[in-house]
Formats: structure tokens, C-alpha cells, sequence
């Protein structure tokens, strides 16, 4: 018999929400909802969620025909980590011990759902990411496949984990690794919520999972251009956030180092060869690169300093939200 997780508060079922962001779904919706379980192994309850994200078609009403339980719903549109941040909320809000997140156009397989959540409920992960077949994903063009190992690459030096498929969107999250989040790009989860949790000590693990025809294009990858520029800023701004010492300690070494070298030099010319000319272009520009270094060296040690003080105020965001959701599952006592 599987164990329950830590993070499950009830001691008679465990419920899980799969929850699904949409942004004009009209077509696809239907499809990824028909192939859906209502039962899984070692779950009690399974309930499905749909964030509408300000869809201007029949998403909602499709939705609501499929017997979607939960349906959070925009006025306009707000982005799909808007989206993804609002549905964990709502999901935690409405008892889930466990959230599964899939895409709208039935990219992932539904049928890898209850590989997706057993090592939660066995105790083995907190977080729980899908790795997707992507050498063998024929619409995948070689740009894209190189650019997800380089990121993923990338997400792993960050989050000092050993994720597979950093992009992937079919993951799995136990309550109290979702309590944690706090996404602040508004244009992808994906990426920022793997670095938040191998910076917080969850453990995060990967399981293969299959993927199915494309319905549609990305919507994330208009062109490959659009991508490596929104994906590199993104990669470049989780750095920032979550390891500002050592990125500004790398990026203001190499001025640092150029500007001792040609010290170095002016010192050696100054010596041994000719000490009668300043040489005063190359030692001005030693002076700058040095101080340029310097200060980019003290940024850094702000930025670490604003870094503590954030996990301060992520912790006390933590505790207030254990409080808020235990308080709406106290219920009122009928009077007598």
C-alpha cells in the first residue's frame, strides 16, 4: 500500500486537481478533456480545473459541457504564468493534495497522469516534471530540440537540480511544494518554478512520459528568433534573481581581469622598456575597466542582500497563506 505524502492534510482521501490554461481553446479543449481520467491510483478524488485566460470563442462553453468541476475564468487575457499562478490558487483553494498541470491542445498523454503523481504519493518527490521524447518529436524542429537541452542545461546549473525537460508543462506539484511558488515572468512558469524549488530543497525528480500528434503551432514559439530572445531573457533574469552573487561576480570579472592585465602591461612598459612615456590612453582605460569590475562586484552584493531579505518575505508569504487556507476549511458550526 502507497504511503501519503507529507504535504496531504487529510487523513481520509487525498484529492487531485488537474488543472488546464486556456487562451482560445475552442479546438482542441474538447480532445484533451475526453482523454482526462476521473480516477487514478492511489487518489480519492480527481477534479478537473480550466483557468479561462480571457478566451474570445466557445472555450468556456466547452468547458462547462465536458463537466469541468472548476472553471476560473479572465475578462482579458493575462498570460499563461498568470494563468498557471491563478490556478494554483484556486486548486489550492479547493482542497487539492496534489495538482497536476497539462496543456490545453493535448500535447501530453493523459494516460501518464498516475505516473506523474505516485512519486508524490509515495513520498519520493514534491515536484514532479514529465520529460517529453524530444530527439523522437518529429514537429520539433533541430532548433528547438537544441534550444530545450540548452535550457534545461541552463535550469539544472540554476536550481542545482537534475531535470531532463525544464520546459515541459506536464508536471505534478504536492500541496505544500505549490504553496511555495511565486512566479514573476508573465511569459512562461516553466523555467522559474523548477529553480524555486531546488532553491527551497524540494525534491524535484523526472519520469518519461509520452506525447501526442500536434493539433496546433505553439503558441510559445512563434519563431525560433522570438523564442531564443524571450527564453534568453528569461534564463538571464532568473539569474539575476536566484544567483546575483555569482552572476555578478562572473560578469564583473572579465572587465576586472582585462583592466589588471593592461595594468600589468603599463606597469612592465613603464620598468623595462621606456620609462619616459605615460602611456596615459592605457592606463586611463585600465582604471575604467577595473572600476567597471569593482562595481559590478558590489551590485552583486546588493543584489545578495535583497536576495535575503526576499526569502524573508517568502517565508512570511508561505505562513500567511498555510493560514489563509486553513481558515476556509474550518467550517462554521451549525447553530443549535
Amino acid at each position: 500500500m502507497l504511503k501519503r505524502p507529507a504535504s496531504v492534510r487529510s487523513p481520509v482521501m487525498t484529492k487531485l486537481i488537474i488543472q488546464i490554461p486556456c487562451y482560445n481553446e475552442e479546438k482542441t479543449l474538447g480532445i484533451t478533456l475526453s482523454e482526462l481520467p476521473r480516477q487514478v491510483p492511489g487518489i480519492d478524488v480527481v477534479e478537473w480545473l480550466v483557468i479561462d485566460d480571457g478566451s474570445g470563442d466557445r472555450t468556456l462553453d466547452i468547458a462547462k459541457s465536458y463537466g469541468v468541476d472548476h472553471i476560473l475564468r479572465f475578462p482579458t487575457n493575462q498570460g499563461l504564468a498568470r494563468g498557471f499562478m491563478a490556478g494554483i490558487e484556486e486548486a489550492l483553494s479547493a482542497g487539492a493534495d496534489i495538482i497536476v498541470n497539462t496543456d490545453a491542445d493535448n500535447q501530453y498523454c493523459a494516460a501518464d497522469i498516475p505516473k506523474l503523481v505516485q512519486p508524490i504519493l509515495r513520498q519520493q518527490a514534491d515536484m514532479v516534471i514529465g520529460a517529453r521524447p524530444i530527439w523522437q518529436t518529429s514537429h520539433f524542429s533541430t532548433a528547438k530540440k537544441l534550444l530545450q537541452k540548452v535550457g534545461s542545461w541552463v535550469v539544472r546549473l540554476a536550481s542545482d537540480t537534475n531535470i531532463v525537460d525544464a520546459p515541459s508543462g506536464f508536471r505534478a506539484f504536492s500541496r505544500e511544494a505549490a504553496l511555495q511558488f511565486n512566479v514573476f515572468s508573465s511569459y512562461t512558469y516553466t523555467l522559474e518554478t523548477v529553480i524555486q524549488a531546488g532553491r527551497r530543497g524540494m525534491t524535484v525528480v523526472s519520469v518519461p512520459i509520452r506525447t501526442n500528434p500536434q493539433l496546433r503551432r505553439s503558441r510559445l514559439v512563434r519563431s525560433i528568433p522570438s523564442y531564443v530572445f524571450r527564453s534568453g531573457v528569461t534564463i538571464l533574469r532568473i539569474f539575476m534573481l536566484y544567483k546575483p552573487m555569482r552572476f555578478f561576480l562572473t560578469l564583473g570579472t572579465v572587465p576586472f581581469s582585462l583592466g589588471a592585465l593592461l595594468s600589468l602591461r603599463w606597469l612592465y612598459l613603464f620598468l623595462f622598456i621606456d620609462s619616459t612615456r605615460s602611456r596615459a590612453p592605457s592606463l586611463i582605460l585600465a582604471a575604467v575597466m577595473v572600476l567597471i569590475g569593482f562595481q559590478l562586484w558590489m551590485f552583486g552584493l546588493i543584489a545578495d542582500l535583497l536576495a535575503a531579505n526576499r526569502r524573508i518575505l517568502e517565508e512570511t508569504q508561505l505562513r500567511q497563506r498555510r493560514r489563509d487556507l486553513d481558515a476556509q476549511q474550518i467550517k462554521p458550526e451549525p447553530p443549535s
